[in-house]
């Protein structure tokens, strides 16, 4: 077209819509680094293994050091030119968390991902006499994760981008009976995330939810044959770093399935509800 046939936004027909405001796709990271909490067992440790796999650096962080350190030990002997690096982290110490985090963009050289990964689980019904385990669980699941994401945040904006991955759960769309903390501790994280993705819409920092069904870990491995569409964890961290890589806003692992569960667990009835196990 040329430039006599441009048209002024006063020359649009009336009944004409205004462009959609869109945000494009992700920024590009400013470096190919990952810090993943959680990191010891279930999704965190196959997220080392994928992000070294993919080319990654990376920052691992959990309780449980002496396992970081054979994990350590077995991705040096699989990719021996990809840094790993870990830390012993207490998610629920904002400070330390802080810490963690700007030591792992100074030993790696910047920082690309930040994975919110930590999580825990407990059995109980509400006023069953487990709320001490009850809130241990909000406290890893979601005073954990809000550390993290916080803290990376700043360090974001400091160094002028970055990407932050919060692993969620279908668990979030309902109050599922006998996993009441779960359940919160995930629809908090979800909408904690979806709030940090407002602020920070026009920056150059992205956000990822990530809503995973069943992903077969030690954290659920306990029920058994309870747990539909269950996949395995390599294939699950697979489709979850898939999904990463494309700047997804939002994304349930698997994604069509679950997509749908998640939708039909948000406007399902009380009583229906009620059936359900977890």
């Amino acid at each position: 077209m040329g430039t006599n046939d441009r048209r002024t936004q006063n020359d649009r027909p009336p009944h004409a819509r205004p462009p959609a405001v869109a945000r494009p796709g992700p920024p590009p990271l400013p470096a190919r680094t990952a810090f993943v909490t959680g990191a010891s067992s279930g999704i965190g440790r196959a997220l080392a293994v994928e992000l070294c796999a993919r080319g990654y650096d990376v920052f691992l962080a959990a309780r449980r050091t002496a396992v970081l350190d054979e994990l350590r030990t077995e991705l040096a002997g699989v990719y021996p030119q990809r840094k790993v690096a870990f830390t012993s982290l207490d998610v629920t110490d904002h400070a330390a968390v802080v810490s963690a985090l700007d030591d792992a963009a100074a030993q790696l050289g910047g920082l690309g991902i930040a994975f919110a990964n930590a999580g825990a689980d407990t059995e109980g019904d509400i006023g069953s006499g487990h709320f001490s385990s009850h809130r241990d669980v909000i406290a890893v699941n979601l005073i954990g994760a809000m550390a993290t994401i916080d803290a990376a945040t700043a360090l974001f904006r400091t160094q002028g981008g970055g990407q932050i991955v919060g692993i969620s759960s279908v668990a979030a769309s309902a109050g599922l009976p006998g996993g009441a903390p779960y359940c919160a501790s995930k629809a908090g994280l979800t909408t904690y995330l979806q709030a940090l993705r407002a602020e920070t819409w026009k920056s150059d920092i992205t956000v990822t939810t990530i809503v995973p069904g069943y992903i077969d870990t030690p954290l659920n491995e306990a029920m058994g044959g309870r747990r539909p569409f269950l996949i395995d964890t390599r294939a699950g961290v697979r489709k979850i770093m898939d999904r990463v890589e494309s700047g997804a806003h939002t994304a349930a692992v698997p994604r069509f399935r679950w997509a749908l569960v998640a939708g039909l667990l948000r406007i399902a009835p009380d009583w229906m509800i009620a059936r359900s196990t977890m």
